[in-house]
Formats: C-alpha cells, sequence, structure tokens
C-alpha cells in the first residue's frame, strides 16, 4: 500500500494536515512529505507546539494555519487519530492517513495505513519514502530523526526497530547526533516552569497498592506537567485545562504499567466515546479533546485507571 500511496503523491496538489499543537513528530513527517514531493502545502489547523515553531523556524519553513480542502486534489492526514484532531478544519470523507497510534474506524472511506508497533509515525512515512523510491534531502532527513527522537522520548521508549532505523539514516546522510539534538533541544521557559509548580499544587492522588494515579489541572502545558507528574512519582498522570466549554486532558504512563496492559490511547479513547469527546493516543501518553467540565472528565479517568490496577492486582 506504501507504494501505491507514495505513486499518488507524485501527481496533482496535495493538502497536508496534522493534529492540533503539533509536535515534532508531526511536523517532520509534514516536512518531509513537503520535501519530497511536489505542489505540498502543509496546514496545522490547531497549531504547533514550542518545540515545533523552534525546528519549522531552523529548518524555514512555513506551514499555514487553514486552508480550504476542496481547492486540493488529495489531502494527506499524518499523525493523526481522529479527524476531531483536525478542528476546525473538517477533512473530506476520501483522504490518505498515515499513522501511528491505535488503529481507529472514524477514518472509514478513506485510504488508511496504520501501523501501530511504530513509536513513531515518522518511522512510517521513512518507509513511504524508501517504498517510493525517494532520496531524502539533509533536512528531510534531519526532519524525521528530530520525530523519531522526541516520540520515543529521546529514546527511552525506542524499539530496536526505531533505532535500527535511526542509525540508518544517520549513516547514509553522514549526520551527527549533536546535530539532530541541536534542531530539538529548547530550555523551558519560566511560565512552562510556572505551569509544572502550580499542577504539583493542584494534584491529587490516589493509591492501590505500590502504584499511583494522580489527577491535576491548570491552563496550559498540559503534557509538560503531566511529565513532571511522573517525575514525582506518579505511575499514571492525568492533567486537564479547561477553555470555556472546552477541555483538554493529556495523560502518561510509566513503561512498567503500559507493560502491565495498560493502554492509555485505548482508555481514552473508551471515555471519549462515552462522553461525546475525542480521545486516543499511545500505551503510554495520550490525550482527550471536547467539550465538558474537565473536573469530571479528570475523575473518570482516574477511576478507570483504578480499576484497571485492580484487575492487573488480581
Amino acid at each position: 500500500m506504501l507504494r501505491a500511496i507514495a505513486e499518488e503523491l507524485r501527481n496533482g496538489s496535495i493538502l497536508v494536515l496534522v493534529h492540533g499543537n503539533a509536535d515534532p513528530d508531526a511536523l517532520g513527517c509534514a516536512y518531509a512529505i513537503f520535501g519530497s514531493f511536489p505542489e505540498v502545502t502543509v496546514v496545522t489547523p490547531g497549531g504547533m507546539d514550542r518545540i515545533s515553531k523552534v525546528i519549522a523556524d531552523k529548518l524555514d519553513f512555513e506551514v499555514l494555519a487553514s486552508a480550504d480542502p476542496e481547492q486540493f486534489d488529495k489531502v494527506l492526514v499524518l499523525d493523526t487519530s481522529s479527524p476531531d484532531q483536525l478542528l476546525p478544519l473538517t477533512p473530506p470523507q476520501k483522504c490518505i492517513v498515515i499513522d501511528h497510534h491505535a488503529r481507529s474506524d472514524r477514518w472509514e472511506g478513506s485510504t488508511y495505513y496504520c501501523d501501530d508497533s511504530k513509536r513513531s509515525c515518522a518511522e512510517v512515512v521513512y518507509e513511504l519514502l524508501n517504498a517510493g523510491k525517494v532520496k531524502l534531502s539533509r533536512n528531510v532527513a534531519l526532519a524525521l530523526l528530530a520525530g523519531m527522537l522526541t516520540d520515543s522520548g529521546h529514546f527511552k521508549y525506542a524499539t530496536p526497530a526505531l533505532l535500527k532505523t535511526f542509525g540508518e539514516i544517520l549513516e547514509v546522510q553522514g549526520i551527527e547526533m549533536d546535530e539532530v539534538f541541536s534542531l530539538t533541544d529548547m530550555e523551558q521557559d519560566i511560565s512552562e516552569r510556572i505551569s509544572q509548580l502550580k499542577g504539583a499544587q493542584r494534584l491529587r492522588f490516589e493509591r492501590l497498592g505500590e502504584h499511583l494515579v494522580v489527577t491535576s489541572h491548570g491552563s496550559a502545558f498540559e503534557s509538560s506537567v503531566c511529565k513532571s507528574m511522573l517525575s514525582l512519582g506518579a505511575d499514571i498522570a492525568f492533567v486537564g485545562s479547561q477553555r470555556g466549554e472546552e477541555f483538554r486532558v493529556s495523560a502518561r504512563a510509566r513503561q512498567d504499567v503500559v507493560r502491565m496492559g495498560l493502554h492509555l490511547g485505548k482508555l481514552l479513547e473508551d471515555v471519549g466515546a462515552e462522553t461525546s469527546n475525542d480521545g486516543g493516543g499511545h500505551g503510554g501518553a495520550a490525550g482527550l479533546v471536547g467539550i465538558g467540565d474537565v473536573e469530571a472528565i479528570l475523575n473518570i479517568c482516574m477511576s478507570r485507571s483504578l480499576d484497571f490496577l485492580r484487575r492487573a492486582g488480581k
């Protein structure tokens, strides 16, 4: 299928879409398509995160905030587990989707290629370019490496396949590791550090045996605050924010809990379906967005996590 997709991308105008608050993996995949095929326009409907903005600036890569999908011959969606993650833009029913999250039935009617064994979508896009016999430019290689590096937690959660692919690109392109790190390195600013401290002030936790489940809320940097909760000792953490009627929840879990069978992407997908919202992601990192009361959503997430730990402890 990847070879057929690569051939289809060679002709006509292409609109590339990635999920809201696009991370370096999503941005790296979009840049790789932009740098490898003609007539490509990249749109990040929900904006980019801080690191992605820095990477885009270093690569001199201009992305748009919005575009009309009807003005393009093809729409390619990357690193996005459901159409709701592209709001306020609505993709056409028939598009091309390449992803690595838990498989979803939300893309019915589209050409859908999902490999959830991959830690990063950049690995899948690299396979796509290889299948299409596309020669990588140095910047495209760097963008893909940045996606692999960050989505694997700087190799903390890397698989042998990711490490093999990463090393292959380094060797073929003659890229040094410090070049990849310099593309993604970014010091936390004061506002992010304050959000982490406020998240610690507002946390509540439940203990079940030797495991701790934590919830907290704030107004920004949900993912960063979530990671800091794990650093403080949480095994599973949920951090939410409320903006008017809309909420956003970020979730993280230690890998030993994931190895017990926890899949946060599926947990939040179920919570989203139950509350008419949209959730999904990986085993150890996931997100949920929608309309409702964030405190109620966090309570549901806490309850589901404790239920999992009870079942796992039997």
